[in-house]
């Protein structure tokens, strides 16, 4: 790292670490083009767009260049133009371009690109493969023919999440993104978390749409539909409706749902709460046999799928818990069993998630009871954004509404479930006796809340000491695991998240996502937990009513019990 000037498009531009000249040209406020450059992710420099002439007419790319002082560079010179276009052209000759027809439309960094270099013919001989589309997944489709060949996924699957599900294979014009040996999806070690997804800038990667179903269920008079929302939804949302990450848009958001038909809204914080009574009793039990510990999370579908492929010596220290989403399809259905009855309906339980892995999820043998699915659809909060244009609901006016009782009443603690470190957080609030104040709980959590990789933490619980880990990406989780199997660590609680940020950052948000919009969304969900009205999830009466209740001689359905 170096620090020093140089010279861009004639101003003077101080930098100071910045590890690539594109960062230095990024803060200079100049948007360079990019596909393949991501800062959280290896330089790949392949699509060749930041390319810059300096002042002897080289051209070079400047993600893959280091800054030196006294450097002179310019970013839009006759010959740059006219380079990036022509590789705008190339990119568009291999590209299946039925632009009307895209999901990504109107959110596509190609289509982007193409405008802002005015793109108005393309003079190469189209390349396109017509390639299978592969629709195997639960989670996502993959689009061969719209792949740019940025390796942005391959890179994010790899470096990130430690998978490698796909990959680059051949070589020249033959290259293509695929799991191996040109596998479907669904039959390599893929497990939905839709981080490719997230990062890819074309159409070739997108969420399984099912937005279709709930409109038919809407339709059909025999059926009643109920709608959960997850935390993470809705301070996100709102972003596809020119709102800043963070903006809280729930009463917006229930509202546009009751539009659409939807008889009752209600909180998956509220079973979040749920969540982690069951878990902090689990946990106990397990502390005080000092069995099967640490005790890892259940609440990502994701990270359970990865232990399940790779760690299946760790399925008894997986909580038995279900996750929230899955919980609350078990309660709903129970709950509204006479009256589906005494109405001749069935009750349709929907999910708004900011995860594709919990489409997987709902669809595991084990949530499955007599046949029925305990969550029947789970749309995510893309697929919702989709709805409420497609409806002609006008976002910005809507009046906002509340959630339904009795499920739509939840502690701060459920709410912070969305990001990472809020169900460690949540489960300790519970077996702490002495409640901390607000105040007294952002010093008391700070090393279990926040966006780093690997957070660690010790607290003292009834006079014994609990040790705490929250890690999120599951490369991480797999670096983690291996330390605590080779005794380097030693844990009592660890809690995984599959997605960078928790839920925040989930497959099915809005994108693109960087690590400041993570910030903001995460700040969303604290400051609900702040101005909350109970704290912890023990408080909630609603949860006290539902364990004297319905749930009196059934725990059991709170549970996982595999088949």
């Amino acid at each position: 790292m170096m620090k020093g000037s140089m010279i861009i498009d004639g101003r003077k531009i101080e930098f100071d670490n910045e590890k690539n000249i594109l960062e230095v040209v990024r803060k200079a406020g100049i948007d360079l083009p990019t596909f393949c450059y991501h800062s959280e992710l290896s330089i790949y420099g392949a699509c060749r767009m930041c390319i810059v002439e300096d002042n002897r007419g080289n051209i070079f790319a400047t993600c893959s260049t280091l800054p030196q002082d006294g450097m002179e560079i310019y970013t839009n010179t006759p010959k740059i133009i006219k380079y990036r276009k022509n590789i705008m052209e190339l990119l568009l000759s291999n590209h299946d371009r039925d632009c009307t027809t895209c999901s990504k439309t109107g959110n596509c960094k190609l289509q982007e690109l193409s405008s802002k270099l005015f793109m108005q013919e393309v003079r190469f001989e189209s390349k396109t493969r017509n390639e299978e589309i592969d629709t195997s997944s639960l989670a996502i489709v993959r689009n061969p023919n719209k792949c740019i060949l940025c390796g942005d996924c391959v890179r994010m699957c790899e470096e990130v999440q430690g998978v490698g599900a796909i990959s680059f294979a051949y070589r020249g014009s033959n290259m293509k993104i695929t799991p191996a040996f040109n596998r479907n999806i669904t039959e390599v070690n893929c497990v939905d978390c839709g981080q490719c997804r997230a990062i890819c800038p074309t159409g070739a990667i997108t969420i399984k749409n099912e937005k279709d179903e709930l409109i038919n269920y809407l339709n059909d008079d025999n059926k009643r539909v109920v709608v959960q929302i997850a935390p993470a939804v809705r301070v996100a949302l709102g972003e596809n409706f020119g709102l800043e990450p963070g903006t809280i848009t729930i009463g917006k958001i229930i509202s546009a749902l009751k539009y659409m038909g939807v008889e009752s809204v209600f909180d998956t914080s509220f079973s979040a709460d749920l969540t982690v009574m069951a878990e902090a009793e689990e946990f106990v039990e397990r502390l005080e046999k000092k069995e099967n510990l640490p005790l890892f999370t259940s609440c990502c579908p994701a990270w359970v799928k990865f232990a399940d492929f790779n760690y299946k010596e760790l399925s008894n220290n997986i909580s038995t818990c279900k996750s929230p989403q899955q919980m609350f399809g078990s309660v709903l259905k129970k709950y509204y069993q006479e009256k589906d009855k005494e109405d001749g309906k069935e009750t349709i339980v929907v999910s708004i998630m900011p995860c594709t892995a919990k489409k997987a999820e709902a669809n595991r043998e084990e949530f499955i009871t007599n046949g029925k699915k305990d969550v029947d659809l789970v749309l995510t909060t893309q697929e919702l954004s989709i709805l409420i244009q497609q409806f002609g609901i006008n976002f910005d006016n809507l009046i906002e509404d509340s959630f339904d009782m009795p499920f739509g009443f939840a502690s701060g603690a459920g709410v912070i479930f969305g990001s990472s470190g809020g169900v460690a957080e949540a489960v300790l609030t519970r077996l702490l006796k002495q409640k901390p104040s607000v105040s007294d709980k952002e010093i008391l959590f700070k090393n279990v809340r926040g966006l780093e990789s690997v957070k660690e933490a010790n607290f003292v619980i009834d006079g014994t000491e609990v040790r705490i880990a929250v890690v999120h990406g599951l490369k991480n989780a797999a670096e983690l695991i291996n330390k605590i199997q080779s005794g380097e660590k030693t844990y009592d609680i660890v809690e995984v998240m599959a997605c960078p940020g928790g839920c925040i950052a989930g497959g099915g948000q809005p994108t693109p996502m960087d690590e400041e919009k993570r910030k903001k969304r995460s700040n969303g969900l604290y400051t609900l937990n702040r101005t909350a009205q109970i704290k912890s999830s023990e408080e909630n009466p609603l949860i006290n009513d539902l364990f004297e209740g319905l749930l009196k001689d059934d725990h059991e359905i709170l549970h996982v019990h595999k088949k």
